[in-house]
């Protein structure tokens, strides 16, 4: 196990281009789905008396999203090619986190572990479920491929909770000075 807090350039820069990605994912998503969601705005449109018939309305709708969808594409490309880059930079470095599965190991590196199963198995299902929306692939499981793509909206939020609770313990321990690495490097 390597358990060095050696942050390369490319490292933190993979790290940071996948933080700023997935928080735009997140934020575009969270809009397209609740607050900018189709029925939200048609039901905003129709409390205006603007006079606009359904089609108009959902023309409204679509001029509204379209610009924010394609940040949404956009910044899925930025993170689909960040990770495929980190794993392969893992791979060559050698895996940097903790194998949970491992017996015998101290319970914070049984998290540490946990966690970045967790966080790779929520990006590569993410990704690939939104490769298959945005493609048309196995369009008879559809519903199925897009509901479990719109499960980021929670998934996110619980990794970046697990990621702040691991990095403070991180800061509380032996390795301290982990967050400024991550940010400055060594």
């Amino acid at each position: 196990m390597n358990t060095e807090n050696k942050f390369t350039l490319l490292h933190r820069l993979l790290h940071w281009i996948m933080v700023v990605s997935m928080s735009v994912l997140f934020i575009t998503g969270f809009l397209r789905m609740y607050w900018m969601g189709k029925q939200a705005v048609l039901d905003v449109l129709s409390s205006q008396n603007l006079g606009l018939t359904s089609d108009q309305a959902k023309d409204v709708y679509k001029a509204l999203r379209e610009p924010m969808w394609q940040w949404h594409e956009v910044f899925a490309n930025v993170m689909i090619l960040a990770f495929l880059a980190r794993m392969i930079y893992m791979l060559s470095k050698g895996i940097r986190f903790p194998n949970p599965f491992k017996k015998g190991m101290p319970i914070k590196y049984y998290l540490q572990g946990f966690t970045y199963i967790y966080f790779y198995t929520f990006v590569l299902i993410s990704a690939v479920t939104g490769i298959c929306i945005e493609k048309g692939f196995f369009i008879q499981w559809e519903d199925t491929i897009e509901a479990v793509h719109k499960w980021g909206i929670y998934w996110f939020p619980i990794f970046v909770g697990l990621h702040i609770v691991g990095v403070v313990l991180a800061e509380l321990s032996d390795k301290k000075g982990i967050t400024s690495k991550m940010i400055g490097g060594d």
